[in-house]
């Protein structure tokens, strides 16, 4: 058995067939949508609204929590301080990850969707989206590229629906580094502290910068940028797991120890944060499913631009950290690190701002869809190319 294989033996069912999971969920998305469509739409209803108008989904919010709880859990702040040494590998994944990887995102999905595939999305596709919170605009006002339009009694804007796909591309593009790159720099032998100090620092650099580029790159786009709740967002999307899994740490290491807290407590959580995941994805297809199912290539379309975006990423951060002369230990996850998306943030933003029905809550879960299987051979060349590294320095 290869070291890879091996590896992959030690993770958990969930982790291991994700993939599969995520495409069952699909399937029972649509049908859910298909079968029962008031359901999901009841669920979508049932939000905290501000002036009027939702903007947290409590379903939503309460998955996301489980999803992020778990990797705020396991930051060691001790060991974020003490990362500050290694310039170099730590430099090298914030400059990818926000001087970089959020304008080419942007600009290969503008690339992509507004001009190869526009013809295939349709010229004159719409999406309806959610009015930005706090605005006060009347029917037929125009906003950004969208019109105000009434649907059901309800102010919605009508937008050109490759945009909405390319706000879910940015909201993806500005959230580095998931739970599971914990698992790809694991599978790939990396250095597990540098990946989990990185996991860390991007959460943290995520509470200043996330709504800061968010904003600009949708702005840039001619989409909703609705500041309020992106801010909002952050705060209960990322701060608030990050508190509990801080206090929560602190409280379960004195009680039972550090070794039960490892051993135990964090193996438990595992399930919890991808089953989260899972029945965010039905919830989000069940009202995506009309649409997938009249035009079954929307998905490949979305995927294309988010593929070439990662492997655009991962080749760079892999060369840069080549040519810094980087250990293999700390240039394998730092690439990977640098490819991956936090497509737990990105969906629930994308539900909160747009909606969950629209096509910007679709494109990040498309961004879910292909993750696994290509990371998974990025894991396989970087093992290949290990000797690359094999003289450098650390």
């Amino acid at each position: 058995m290869s070291g890879i294989d091996e590896r992959l033996s030690s993770m958990s069912v969930f982790e291991r067939h994700l993939t599969l999971w995520v495409a069952l969920c699909i399937a029972a998305g649509i049908l859910l949508g298909k079968v029962a469509p008031g359901v999901a739409e009841t669920l979508d209803d049932m939000a905290i609204s501000v002036g009027g108008a939702p903007v947290i989904s409590i379903p939503i919010a309460i998955c996301l929590f489980l999803m992020m709880y778990p990797i705020m859990v396991k930051i060691d702040f001790h060991e974020v301080v003490r990362a500050g040494r290694s310039a170099k590998p730590v430099g090298l994944t914030l400059f990818i990850n926000w001087a970089v990887k959020p304008f080419t995102m942007y600009a290969i999905a503008s690339l992509f969707l507004g001009n190869l595939f526009l013809g295939f999305i349709g010229p004159d596709a719409t999406d309806l989206v959610k009015l930005p919170l706090g605005e006060s605009l009347a029917v037929g006002e125009s906003y950004g590229s969208g019109t105000v339009v009434l649907i059901d009694g309800v102010k919605m804007l009508e937008v050109p629906l490759w945009r909405s796909y390319l706000a879910g591309c940015i909201l993806l593009g500005v959230a580095p580094c998931t739970a599971m790159v914990l698992v790809w720099g694991y599978l790939s032998k990396g250095n597990d502290g540098h990946t989990l100090v990185m996991v860390a620092i991007n959460s943290l650099t995520m509470l200043v910068l996330y709504g800061v580029l968010g904003g600009f790159l949708l702005g840039v786009g001619r989409l909703p940028v609705p500041w309020q709740a992106l801010l909002l967002s952050i705060g209960v999307y990322v701060a608030l797991p990050l508190v509990a899994g801080y206090v929560s740490r602190r409280w379960i290491i004195a009680s039972r120890g550090e070794a039960w807290f490892r051993e135990k407590f964090l193996h438990r959580l595992t399930p919890v944060t991808i089953s989260a995941l899972l029945l965010t994805l039905v919830l989000l297809f069940s009202l995506k499913g009309e649409t997938i199912v009249q035009n079954p290539l929307t998905i490949l379309w979305i995927a294309i631009p988010l593929t070439v975006q990662t492997l655009v990423i991962f080749a760079l951060g892999y060369a840069l950290a080549r040519a810094l002369k980087l250990s293999y230990e700390n240039a394998a996850p730092t690439a990977m690190i640098g490819a991956s998306n936090h497509f737990e943030v990105a969906i629930a933003t994308a539900a909160m701002l747009y909606g969950l029905s629209s096509g910007a809550a679709l494109a990040t879960v498309v961004g879910v869809l292909i993750e696994v299987p290509l990371m998974l051979m990025l894991v396989r060349f970087c093992l290949r190319t290990q000797r690359w590294f094999v003289n450098d320095a650390a």
